[in-house]
């Protein structure tokens, strides 16, 4: 059945499955964060297209880790030299030159991790991030439909998947298309992968600040700027980081 109460019910049993089924990388994806982040390292998050979303819900969020930093297509206009109409190509993120860009401009130190985000992780500047963190010698963990990937070619000239290069993968649980509610006649609506996204980024900033509390550290994390002393508490914490964190409107 089309309709809110239809997707409800087929979104449920999603994040349940995702819950049980994932708790293990999860585990050690926190593992390897709280290790970068205790090395006075920064979580480097990448996401194209409706992935973004992810990396919007791991970094720069009340309640989300201090030391995380985004990275987009559109650093190429705002941090790059890159004239603005580059933004305007629906394939941008097909083309593996553009991830050598992303990461100058990024300029992480050794000691970063990198959780990079795609529904498929075919595509040219997922893969070819992918190989440029991993040749540097950056934790990887990524974030896409273990399902989605193994149905579809790669478009990197190397022939392989972000689930390839990745130290830990994180399954999203989405279906292979994304979306959850077949239509007759064929086709379906109503994607998932930003909910179970936005969920798994939530689990996994949990089970970091889980693994601060058990070592009887303070975990690194921010206070909604919208609280009577957040701007101050945030500031404090970001100047640990000058030239590392950007933050953007």
């Amino acid at each position: 059945m089309i309709s809110a109460q239809g997707y409800a019910a087929a979104v449920r049993p999603v994040l349940d499955r995702l819950v049980d089924r994932e708790a293990e990388p999860l585990g050690r994806a926190a593992d390897l964060i709280a290790a970068s982040l205790r090395d006075g390292g920064v979580l480097q998050a990448f996401g194209a297209g409706h992935s973004e979303a992810f990396a919007a819900e791991l970094v720069a969020r009340a309640g989300g880790l201090v030391p995380s930093n985004r990275i987009s297509l559109h650093d190429l206009v705002l941090h790059g030299d890159a004239p603005r109409d580059v933004l305007a190509d629906p394939k941008l993120e097909r083309d593996p030159a553009i991830a050598h860009q992303l990461y100058e401009i990024a300029a992480p130190q050794p000691q970063d991790v990198f959780v990079v985000a795609s529904q498929s992780g075919i595509n040219g500047s997922v893969v070819e991030l992918a190989l440029l963190v991993t040749g540097r010698g950056h934790p990887l963990i990524a974030v896409t439909s273990v399902e989605h990937t193994g149905r579809v070619a790669p478009r990197h000239p190397s022939g392989r998947r972000l689930v390839d290069l990745a130290d830990v993968v994180l399954d999203n649980g989405a279906p292979y298309g994304d979306a959850l509610l077949p239509l007759e006649g064929g086709g379906a609506v109503c994607a998932v992968s930003s909910v179970t996204s936005a969920l798994l980024a939530q689990l996994l900033t949990a089970e970091v600040v889980r693994r601060f509390h058990q070592a009887g550290e303070a975990p690194p994390i921010y206070l909604s700027a919208n609280v009577p002393g957040g701007d101050e508490h945030n500031l404090a914490l970001e100047s640990r980081y000058a030239g590392r964190l950007r933050r953007t409107a």
